[in-house]
């Protein structure tokens, strides 16, 4: 199997396995919205509790990419329609299964996936309002997400009269993904000074100088964690945003490290499959599977400037293959010896195969 051959049977996969489920069960046609999750056979959705916009936006990106106009406009609106405060601003965290808002937390992570959604749905098809909206939720983040020494908060109550979260690792994380691709939608410069100040702050609240990994807690937070998948994220992040718009970060150089760590100490390797935590000596807290952290896997190999590391990708791509995909769509999570932990399919991994396929594309 070549690169092109491998990547390509990935891609195939996803356009006549993965996007159907969510055109067809996976879509509740009544509400214009994604159901949370499929069941394993891929043919019914599991009962829904809530729908959340992490998940809407998530899809609204997905077929985006596709080129489904059609699908993408529905998602769009049903976003703004269920899911936008017009009392207060910003977005709800979800509503619950008749279309009512449930939790009404103003949450970093929620807000960073409409910037992103909204700017590449944007893009994609032209529509001025949703980059108007990536926009506006963007300064809404900056002025009402302020946490000390450049950081955000990550949860605030309805009002954001209170904070409800600290920062966190994760939903910076995609914020900075979210205004990568806002900057290349809109063409705004505002965005690289977002990035580099954000990715200072970063660096400086939650880069674990002996690894150069990036902690999922803020240094010195009791129970803090390493996650390998966090690491590859970062790498092609950083590789994306380039050493001018890291700033005075130093994380370029540092997610070097942090990749030969996480492949270190968090990838088996006999099965290539990433394990979900580590702590900060490399030693395997959680050894849970999580389908999306063995795509990070794959697209920080594809991206990789070391051509050794590279040659590992066709092998990678065969064993991802073997372990997480399957006719009917995909394994969720497995356990460290092979067991399926999670038999259920999300609305949100789609987004996570796309991604990574998309730099395999590249």
């Amino acid at each position: 199997m070549n690169a092109f051959t491998g990547a390509a049977s990935l891609r195939e996969h996803y356009d006549r396995t993965i996007l159907p489920l969510w055109r067809g069960p996976g879509f509740n046609a009544a509400l214009r919205l994604p159901h949370e999750a499929l069941d394993a056979s891929g043919a019914a959705s599991l009962p829904d509790a809530r729908y959340r916009a992490m998940a809407c936006a998530r899809q609204l990106f997905v077929f985006s990419q596709a080129g489904d106009a059609t699908h993408a406009h529905a998602l769009f609106e049903s976003l703004r329609h269920y899911f936008q405060d017009r009392t207060h601003g910003g977005w709800f965290y979800s509503v619950d299964p008749q279309g009512a808002p449930l939790d009404t937390t103003k949450d970093l992570y929620t807000h960073a996936f409409v910037v992103f959604a909204c700017s590449a749905y944007g893009q994609r098809f032209g529509v001025s309002e949703a980059l108007d909206t990536a926009r506006e939720t963007s300064a809404l983040i900056l002025d009402r997400f302020k946490a000390p020494d450049g950081l955000l908060q990550s949860a605030l109550d309805a009002s954001f009269a209170n904070v409800t979260g600290g920062p966190l690792q994760n939903p910076l994380m995609h914020l900075t993904e979210a205004w990568l691709v806002a900057r290349e939608a809109t063409g705004d410069a505002a965005f690289d000074t977002a990035i580099t100040r954000l990715c200072e702050a970063l660096a400086r609240g939650f880069l674990h100088a002996p690894t150069g990994c990036i902690a999922e807690l803020p240094l010195g937070a009791a129970g803090n964690r390493l996650e390998p998948g966090h690491q590859f994220e970062w790498f092609w992040l950083a590789a994306q945003a380039g050493e001018k718009r890291l700033g005075e970060s130093g994380l370029q150089k540092a997610l070097v490290r942090a990749f030969a760590f996480a492949v270190k100490h968090g990838v088996d390797p006999l099965t290539g499959a990433v394990a979900a935590a580590t702590d900060e000596s490399g030693r395997v807290t959680d050894a849970t599977q999580r389908i999306w952290a063995q795509t990070e896997y794959l697209r920080a190999i594809a991206t990789h400037g070391d051509t050794v590391v590279r040659a590992t990708l066709n092998g990678q791509i065969e064993k991802f293959s073997a372990r997480f995909l399957t006719p009917q769509g995909w394994i969720e999570c497995r356990a460290a010896n092979g067991d399926i932990a999670r038999a259920d399919m999300p609305s949100t991994t789609p987004y996570h195969l796309l991604t990574a396929y998309n730099a395999l594309d590249r």
